[in-house]
C-alpha cells in the first residue's frame, strides 16, 4: 500500500544554465514537448498517487502559479514563496512548514525521474529511514556524482563528480521524514546535498533505492533538447 501522498516540488532556481535556450522563463516551465516541463513531472506523480504538492518557489513566481491556478485549478495544491534564495534545503525545510503528512516525497521541479512510489513508500517504511534516495544506474558519465551503498541499503558514501564507467547517481527524488528533517539544527540557508545528505548519512538513517527507470534533468541545453524528442513519446530512452 502506497503511504505517501504528498509532494514537494522544488520550482525555485534561476536556470542559469539553460538561459540560454530559454531566456524568460523559470527552468521549470520551459517548454517540452508541447507544454511547460512540470506538468510533465505533475502528470506522472499524479499517476504514482500524489494527491497533494506543496511548490517552493522564487525565481518569477508568478509565472509558475499563473500556469498552474489556470491548468491545473482543479489540482490540490500550495505555493511556498522564498523571499530571497534558501538553498535547497532551506526550500525544502519551509515547504515543510505547509506539507500535512509524515512522509513526503521531495521532487525537482527540472527533473523527472519515473520511480515507482508504491516501492519507494515500502523500502522507506521498511527501513525506518530518516530519507531513502532513488538512484538512477548511468553508464560513461561525468555530470553526476555516485552514492555507494551498504549490504542493508544504508548509504555508504557520496563520491565526488568525475568520469564513472558506471555508478547509481543521486536521482534527486527522495521519501522525507519531515518530523525528523525538521528536528534538525540548520542555519536558515543551507544545501541539502552537502550539508544534509552528505553528512547525515554517517548516522545510519539514511537509504538508497535503486530503480532503472527513465530520467531527465533539463538543466543544460543539450538535455533540455533531448528532452523535447523523449517526452513526445518518441523512443523514450532510459
Amino acid at each position: 500500500m502506497n503511504t505517501i501522498s504528498e509532494a514537494i516540488v522544488l520550482a525555485g532556481g534561476l536556470g542559469t544554465r539553460l538561459r540560454s535556450a530559454v531566456p524568460d522563463l523559470p527552468k521549470c516551465m520551459a517548454p517540452v514537448a508541447g507544454r511547460p516541463f512540470i506538468s510533465h513531472v505533475i502528470d506522472y506523480y499524479r499517476e504514482q498517487g500524489i494527491e497533494r504538492f506543496v511548490f517552493s518557489l522564487g525565481y518569477l513566481h508568478e509565472k509558475i502559479e499563473e500556469y498552474l491556478d489556470t491548468h491545473y485549478n482543479n489540482l490540490t495544491k500550495t505555493y511556498v514563496v522564498e523571499a530571497e534564495p534558501l538553498g535547497t534545503g532551506g526550500a525544502i525545510r519551509l515547504a515543510c512548514e505547509k506539507a500535512l503528512t509524515e512522509n513526503i516525497l521531495v521532487l525537482n521541479g527540472d527533473t523527472i525521474f519515473k520511480i515507482n512510489l508504491e516501492e519507494l513508500a515500502l523500502a522507506h517504511r521498511q527501513y525506518k529511514a530518516q530519507c531513502t534516495l532513488c538512484l538512477k544506474p548511468m553508464q560513461n558519465f561525468d555530470r553526476y556524482g555516485v552514492v555507494e551503498l551498504n549490504q542493508d541499503s544504508s548509504v555508504k558514501s557520496f563520491l565526488e563528480k568525475k568520469y564513472y564507467e558506471k555508478g547509481n547517481i543521486n536521482g534527486g527524488v527522495y521519501a522525507l521524514n519531515r518530523m525528523e528533517f525538521a528536528q534538525k539544527n540548520f542555519p536558515a540557508k543551507f544545501s541539502f546535498e552537502k550539508d544534509y545528505l552528505e553528512k547525515e548519512f554517517q548516522n545510519g538513517k539514511l537509504y538508497g533505492l535503486v530503480q532503472d527507470a527513465y530520467f531527465i534533468d533539463i538543466g543544460i541545453p543539450e538535455d533540455f533538447e533531448k528532452a523535447q524528442v523523449e517526452l513526445a513519446g518518441i523512443g523514450e530512452k532510459r
